[in-house]
């Protein structure tokens, strides 16, 4: 019973984020929110990107903790192997919420990506690099832009091959999965 009822609420959740979504891509609201203070799993099996920025900023929890994050952004990026996991404390226990797509051959393709990281780790192929620039004057992501006068860098060009990030928080533009998996399991079920 108890699992029906939290399907009643994630359904409405799920969608209300994908009108905010939308509404955040047609430039109806701002990109930037408090995040839950709860970081999340990402893996990818291969991103391939055309523009690519790096920039230090800080995230805010709704309590005004602080959350200092490298700000990743890719102007379009085709993903393969994507897999997102977060936990959940609930009445019932740890649940697991993984989102999947880009699996058996297909694609996801995603346009103004933005990605808020603690930490991350993959083998990187990129072209035409620049490193120490003034992160305000980015220019290959549109949202990728980190608070002037402090550290940053992008690239015209770059392939990620086995990407293993510990998140914040995510943005993009658009978002096409052509087979998007979403599940909810018991226990600790993390995409790495």
């Amino acid at each position: 019973m108890r699992w029906k009822r939290f399907g009643l609420i994630l359904v409405p959740v799920a969608a209300m984020t994908s009108l905010l979504i939308g509404a955040t891509a047609q430039g109806v609201i701002a990109a930037t929110f408090v995040i839950s203070g709860n970081g999340f799993k990402l893996f990818a099996g291969e991103l391939r990107g055309q523009g690519f920025s790096l920039a230090t900023d800080v995230d805010r929890t709704r309590k005004g903790r602080l959350v200092p994050v490298i700000v990743a952004g890719v102007r379009r990026a085709a993903v393969t192997e994507l897999c997102s996991s977060a936990l959940v404390k609930t009445p019932a226990g740890t649940v697991t919420l993984r989102l999947t797509g880009g699996q058996g051959g297909n694609e996801v393709n995603i346009d103004n990506l933005v990605i808020d990281v603690t930490a991350g780790q993959n083998a990187a192929s990129i072209r035409d690099l620049e490193l120490g620039r003034d992160a305000g004057t980015l220019d290959e992501v549109p949202a990728g832009r980190g608070p002037a006068g402090t550290f940053g860098g992008q690239a015209r060009v770059v392939t990620l091959h086995n990407v293993r990030l510990d998140a914040r928080a995510v943005t993009a533009a658009t978002f096409s999965l052509p087979d998007l998996g979403l599940r909810l399991s018991r226990g600790v079920h993390e995409c790495y």
